[in-house]
């Protein structure tokens, strides 16, 4: 068989191809130095003793055997990340698809609204945070003031073990402007045919909203759900700022554990171990989302 001859190409092809690689260079730098470089490196400290200066001596496997038998902290950072995504998750999607509808309504002042549950999500986290610890302060909170106009005496919030991480919850649920977005994006791509056939046949607004809106919109659902799932896995400030993992090691998370051994206890191999277990549970999470959705994301093709 003859060998085929590669094609040349053309000066305006070769020169789209140079600007191609010479636009993505930054991008590509910064991947390759930010985030490629340093997971390396944290896999490699993974096995290792090492300190702040990121010398130290190979341990093989001593830094997992401590987390999954020694470390009285690591299985409780686990279970409450874990109760977190599994609360902060499917209310999150279920509110945003709500507000999202809603705000895809024909109503009165819709910019406005539009902007009003947008606008928490630009706000600065911090602030944010400290924000909704004056609200569930035990003491002087406004929770616990409008509570006792109604003759109730409010709980410590946030000093309850029972209650603290529920109320991270809340304040992370109050920061969805972004899903919402998305979400109300989705929903207006839905084709408007689609709900003038279902009006003509006589469907209800609740059975257009199952029948169509709903099932078209389970790529978005799909999309901020993958999202959601790996951010929440990595919850820090809130509880960092406002409780510091307690009380009780209630609100501490897998986060807070890897700062704490990496920049407060100096033990930056033991926290890379930390940080690569939770790699893998956020891989394994991910890819079983992504292996069930075909079952349930409907695709307008």
């Amino acid at each position: 068989m003859k060998e085929k001859r590669k094609r040349k190409l053309s000066g305006i092809e070769r020169r789209n191809t140079i600007n191609f690689y010479l636009y993505i260079s930054p991008w590509l730098l910064f991947f390759l130095v930010l985030t490629v470089y340093p997971m390396i490196k944290s896999l490699f400290l993974a096995f290792t003793d090492s300190g702040f200066t990121g010398d130290g001596t190979f341990v093989g496997l001593a830094n997992f055997i401590q987390a999954f038998q020694v470390d009285a902290l690591f299985w409780p950072a686990f279970k409450n990340t874990l109760c977190y995504v599994l609360m902060y998750v499917p209310l999150s999607l279920l509110l945003s698809f709500v507000l999202g509808w809603l705000l895809s309504r024909k109503v009165k002042f819709l910019g406005f609204w539009r902007t009003i549950f947008y606008l928490p999500y630009i706000t600065a986290g911090v602030a944010v945070t400290i924000l909704w610890g004056w609200i569930f302060n035990g003491s002087y909170g406004v929770l616990n003031y409008f509570l006792s106009l109604l003759g109730i005496t409010g709980p410590n919030w946030l000093g309850d073990k029972h209650l603290a991480l529920g109320c991270i919850v809340v304040m992370s649920l109050w920061s969805l402007g972004n899903q919402i977005l998305i979400m109300l994006a989705g929903i207006q791509d839905i084709p408007a045919s689609l709900y003038e056939s279902a009006q003509i046949d006589g469907a209800s607004t609740l059975r257009q909203v199952f029948s169509i809106t709903l099932p078209l919109s389970t790529p978005t659902i799909y999309f901020n759900l993958v999202i959601g799932t790996i951010t929440a896995f990595q919850l820090f400030n809130q509880p960092y700022i406002l409780t510091d993992g307690g009380p009780v090691n209630s609100t501490l998370t897998v986060a807070m554990l890897i700062f704490r051994n990496a920049f407060e206890y100096g033990k930056m191999g033991y926290a890379s171990c930390i940080a690569w277990c939770l790699f893998l549970v956020i891989m394994i999470v991910t890819g079983i989302i992504q292996a069930t959705q075909k079952k349930w994301v409907f695709y307008n093709d």
